[in-house]
């Protein structure tokens, strides 16, 4: 309850300053380094990751509750958030320790930033259909495909590249693939903004046209690539940004709660619970991509239906009306990313012997 407070009366004092103004999906859209600075400097940035990679050592909890207040708060946390939350772990599961420590001290520090290069034109949430080659070169291997989805890629400094390095099989799908650190600034990388609805850029098409990454970049073991990319992906598909994002909507309609909007909050209750379950798990090196996946479906399936409900509540002129906009507009996007529900779903079922 301490971190919790101490993070409230951090927010409350940005907002006060006026150094932001509250907004929906603001992890994806909220691109702002003074603010994701302002966190490092708290230690509230590379919570998990050990003391001598420039992290702070604390627990998956301890990050549960910091993220979930500045998620709450709209706060614009989009800078830091893929590197923070998913490479990092990643790095210190799979990387060398070279990579380890070029990469982790400037996550912790707010100044290294990610995206996540797994999504393909046409292939979708099927990510074993992925057609980004990578051939053996002198030292390394060159890279040669196209990312689409890539969020926040026109800001990071890299991401992890989910490539083929064998021909593809189709009685065994998930093999031969590999992840590799593809830094964003390399020759060959082109990046092309993919706009919302609203005109706002955070997503991006990612074209690679012979890459060379050194085999220093390789992440983990080729070969390895499904087992790496299942986990990194429990990561991120169970955190409070899956149901946090359409918050200040909600709490906006508790002005006048009813029946609905009842039901909202009992529902978004069961999401934190679920979501810092999850949390625990990973903290205790569970497989918990199943558990994750169940959040992830419920929780964006939830915050759509938040902004829908808001749109049929707001009137024009209302104090919640530009953020009701915001919602509606990047709403279809709610359940495509992290892997699309319809997909999602059918993992969920085969998981647990339904199919």
């Amino acid at each position: 309850m301490a971190l919790r407070m101490e993070v409230r009366e951090f927010v409350a004092a940005q907002l006060e300053d006026g150094h932001f103004t509250p907004d929906v999906d603001s992890w994806l859209g909220g691109h702002d380094p003074a603010f994701t600075k302002a966190l490092a400097a708290r230690g509230w940035l590379g919570m998990t990751i050990p003391v001598e990679y420039g992290g702070h050592g604390r627990g998956f909890g301890e990050r549960f509750v910091v993220t979930e207040e500045l998620l709450a708060a709209g706060a614009p946390v989009a800078a830091h958030w893929i590197a923070d939350r998913q490479a990092a772990p990643s790095l210190l599961k799979y990387g060398t320790e070279a990579q380890k420590r070029r990469y982790l001290p400037g996550i912790a520090a707010g100044e290294v930033y990610w995206a996540i290069g797994m999504s393909e034109p046409d292939t979708g949430s099927d990510l074993a259909s992925v057609r980004t080659r990578a051939d053996r070169a002198e030292g390394g291997w060159r890279i040669t495909g196209t990312k689409v989805w890539t969020s926040g890629a026109h800001h990071a400094d890299a991401f992890f590249a989910l490539a083929r390095t064998e021909p593809p099989d189709p009685e065994h799908r998930h093999a031969g693939l590999s992840q590799f650190i593809v830094e964003l600034s390399s020759p060959g990388v082109e990046i092309r903004p993919i706009l919302a609805l609203d005109g706002s850029h955070h997503f991006n098409e990612v074209r690679l046209d012979s890459v060379f990454v050194p085999d220093d970049l390789v992440l983990g073991a080729i070969g390895d690539g499904w087992t790496q990319v299942t986990s990194e992906l429990s990561y991120e598909r169970s955190g409070p940004e899956r149901f946090l994002s359409t918050y200040r909507l909600l709490a906006g309609l508790t002005r006048d709660a009813d029946a609905a909007v009842g039901a909202c909050v009992a529902r978004l209750a069961g999401l934190h619970r679920m979501s810092s379950a999850v949390a625990a798990g990973l903290a205790r090196h569970e497989d918990v991509s199943t558990a994750a996946a169940v959040v992830k479906v419920l929780g964006t399936t939830f915050e759509g239906d938040v902004a829908d409900l808001a749109d049929r509540r707001t009137a024009p002129g209302d104090e919640l009306a530009a953020l009701v906009r915001r919602a509606v507009t990047h709403r279809p996007g709610f359940t495509l990313r992290g892997g699309t529900n319809e997909v999602l779903r059918g993992v969920i079922a085969r998981e647990l012997g339904l199919r």
